[in-house]
């Protein structure tokens, strides 16, 4: 076999082997479910179907803008609400303060990660428009957003605290 010949099966063999790979790590990061636990009383690992079961009253809908492609697109994404999820593991604080001082860490497959104040949460409308979303305009999400993601729609700029591929909630609480 020529070099040039062998240089080019080369090219193409780790050609294929980069495409393979990097399926694999776009299928991994896909999240189909979303785990509650920390200082909570009841550990939970909730799926879209579990999300979709939740009360009605729990389940909201809101519009948001993003920027695809260099332009603001608005859609509709529908999801359960944050604090009902976090309502369903049930705090597990032994202090009577301690809700003041616990946190919500919302961590992505990919390691992203942001946070929420219980407070915030539960005692302002930063709580009311937080979901963990399941749908985008009637449709599933993507396998860009995962199965399942997180909103936070009343944030004024609602990027930074968008979690796509949300994997886990955990509920912690900060002593001095």
């Amino acid at each position: 076999m020529s070099n040039s010949l062998a240089r080019s099966s080369l090219r193409l063999f780790a050609s294929a082997l980069l495409m393979s790979v990097l399926h694999a790590s776009a299928a991994d990061i896909v999240s189909d479910q979303v785990t509650v636990s920390g200082a909570v009383k009841t550990t939970l690992t909730l799926k879209v179907d579990d999300l979709k079961a939740f009360p009605a009253d729990q389940i909201a809908s809101v519009t948001v803008t993003r920027r695809v492609d260099d332009k603001d697109t608005s859609s509709t994404v529908r999801g359960v609400k944050l604090t009902a999820v976090l309502d369903r593991a049930a705090f597990a604080g032994t202090g009577q303060n301690d809700w003041k001082h616990t946190v919500v860490l919302a961590t992505a497959t990919d390691g992203y990660q942001v946070v929420f104040s219980w407070p915030e949460l539960f005692n302002s409308e930063i709580g009311a428009g937080t979901l963990v979303v399941f749908e985008r305009d009637g449709h599933a999400l993507a396998d860009r957003e995962g199965r399942i993601a997180l909103v936070s729609s009343r944030d004024l700029r609602t990027g930074p605290r968008s979690v796509r591929w949300l994997a886990r909630l955990d509920v912690r609480t900060l002593k001095e």
